[in-house]
């Protein structure tokens, strides 16, 4: 058995990277147990990944007291292998202190994590100007795999939230979109008017507008087609929220790439951030598609235009 130890803290979008990869290393490689350094608030999504067999839960709002307890903890296994997936100063001292045969980690870490590693992995052909995902691949050679993705992303049955309530809605396959975003200058102010257009355009759409902080609806939407869950989405209900939808609309999110990541019809709605590096992964898969606003100023990216452009993807799937 090869005991390997992610480190992955965070952010939602990287951690999803992360499984990904996690995944496709158990597709590939035979009797491999993988264990993850994880923030408290993004446990539960890493729990649930079947591909994960042990979460450790790093509280960073701890301070110091909080990294000596998790790494006394850490320290009670001796690894094969430690891949820091995240390549700063606090992660790099995890794997200081972690007990691995072979320490790995990015040739792009910053803040003189590099120190601490081992080895480190080469970037991508296209160097930093690959996709974030396809530089988290190329741990995988380290593990005799390939740098690919090979292996479904699923999560375990038992950690799913059954969404009964959506079922004998209008649509099957409710548009899940998540209108909110972490960075101020990734939040497209336009979801509200697309959301119109959406409704009017077919009273058979059933929209639901998702995400972990509340936005405001201010009843603008028939009921029958609409249901606003922001502020009331947990972690653990996105698989199953965004497996049931027919498409996912979105901000540079996290949610973003788990639905590219389980094959649902994906829309980025993207600002400042380049898609190339940061879009739905891949880019090229056909259920995949991105919108950047105007020279990335998301205030000058109408809900008109985005909603033409969306009549256009989804056209072929509804015919």
């Amino acid at each position: 058995m090869t005991q390997l130890l992610i480190i992955k803290p965070s952010s939602l979008g990287d951690i999803v990277h992360g499984l990904q990869v996690a995944a496709s290393l158990k597709a590939q490689v035979p009797h491999l147990r993988i264990s993850w350094i994880v923030r408290d608030i993004f446990a539960p999504i890493v729990r649930a990944c079947e591909a994960v067999d042990h979460v450790y839960v790093f509280q960073r709002m701890a301070g110091a007291r909080g990294y000596f307890a998790l790494m006394a903890e850490v320290r009670k296994t001796s690894f094969d292998l430690v891949f820091d997936f995240q390549g700063l100063l606090r992660t790099g001292l995890m794997t200081w202190r972690t007990i691995a045969d072979r320490k790995v980690g990015r040739t792009d870490a910053r803040e003189c994590a590099g120190m601490f590693y081992s080895e480190r992995v080469p970037l991508p052909p296209a160097g930093e100007a690959a996709h974030a995902l396809d530089i988290l691949l190329q741990f995988a050679p380290v593990l005799g795999a390939k740098p690919e993705l090979a292996g479904a992303l699923r999560f375990r049955d038992s950690e799913r939230l059954h969404l009964s309530f959506l079922d004998g809605r209008r649509s099957a396959a409710p548009i899940v979109i998540f209108p909110d975003s972490r960075r101020p200058e990734k939040r497209w102010g336009g979801f509200k008017e697309f959301t119109d257009m959406l409704l009017r355009d077919d009273r058979s759409r059933y929209v639901v507008w998702a995400g972990n902080n509340y936005v405001p609806d201010k009843d603008a939407f028939p009921r029958d087609q609409f249901l606003n869950l922001t502020g009331n989405t947990s972690l653990l209900s996105l698989p199953s929220l965004i497996a049931r939808a027919g498409w996912v609309i979105s901000n540079d999110s996290g949610p973003m790439h788990l639905a590219a990541a389980l094959g649902v019809r994906t829309l980025g709605i993207f600002g400042p951030t380049d898609p190339r590096l940061f879009g739905p992964y891949p880019l090229n898969a056909p259920t995949n598609h991105v919108i950047q606003a105007p020279v990335g100023a998301l205030s000058m990216l109408s809900a008109k235009d985005v909603f033409q452009r969306f009549q256009r993807w989804d056209a072929p799937a509804r015919r």
